[in-house]
C-alpha cells in the first residue's frame, strides 16, 4: 500500500503540477479544453521534506505530456525522464465543475481515478488514503504564477485542517 501511495503521489505530483492554465477569460479554453495546457515538455524541480510519508530528496525530472483529444476525453501518455509511466484519460462534467482524471499504470494492474477542482489560478487535487481505521488526506496545490510557470506543493492532513507540508517545487513549460 505504501509502495503505491508513493508512486500514486509521485504521478498525480507530477500530473497535477505540470497543468497550467489562469482563471479563464472568454478567450481562454474551457472544459475538457482546458487539459490541451497540459501538453508538452515540462522541467520539474522538487524538494522533499522528512516526514512520515517520505525522506528529505531534492528531484530534477522532465515530464513530457503526449495528449490527444477524442470527443469529450483527453488522454495522455505521460512521460518521466523519457520513460511511458501512466496513461492518463480526463473527463469534465460542467454540472459540477469537476474534472476526473484516470491513471492506467502500463502493466495492466487496475487503473485508479481522482478529482481536480480549479478556482482561480489554483488547480487542486485531493486524495486519501484509509489504513484500518485511521484515514490520510493528501492534496496537491498548483498556484499558477505565469502561462509556463507554476509553483506546486504536496501536503497531508489526518484532519483536512492542519496541512503538513510533504513537497514543493517550480515547474517551468519548455515545449509545448
Amino acid at each position: 500500500m505504501a509502495r503505491h501511495l508513493r508512486f500514486l503521489g509521485l504521478t498525480l505530483g507530477f500530473l497535477f503540477t505540470a497543468w497550467i492554465g489562469t482563471a479563464a477569460p472568454s478567450d481562454h479554453p474551457v472544459g475538457i479544453d482546458v487539459i490541451w495546457a497540459y501538453a508538452g515538455t515540462w522541467d520539474i524541480e522538487i524538494d522533499h521534506f522528512d516526514t512520515a510519508n517520505r525522506k528529505a530528496s531534492h528531484e530534477k525530472t522532465v515530464l513530457r505530456n503526449d495528449c490527444w483529444k477524442s470527443g469529450g476525453y483527453v488522454a495522455c501518455n505521460q512521460y518521466v525522464n523519457g520513460e511511458s509511466k501512466v496513461l492518463i484519460v480526463f473527463t469534465f462534467d460542467p454540472r459540477t465543475n469537476i474534472y476526473t482524471s484516470y491513471q492506467v499504470p502500463p502493466d495492466g494492474s487496475a487503473a485508479r481515478s481522482g478529482t481536480l477542482s480549479i478556482e482561480g489560478n489554483t488547480w487542486t487535487f485531493p486524495w486519501q488514503s484509509k489504513d484500518e481505521d485511521k484515514t490520510t488526506y493528501f492534496r496537491v496545490v498548483n498556484v499558477f504564477t505565469a502561462p509556463d510557470r507554476i509553483e506546486f506543493r504536496q501536503e497531508f492532513s489526518t484532519d483536512r485542517v492542519h496541512w503538513i507540508l510533504m513537497a514543493k517545487g517550480m515547474e517551468k513549460k519548455i515545449s509545448g
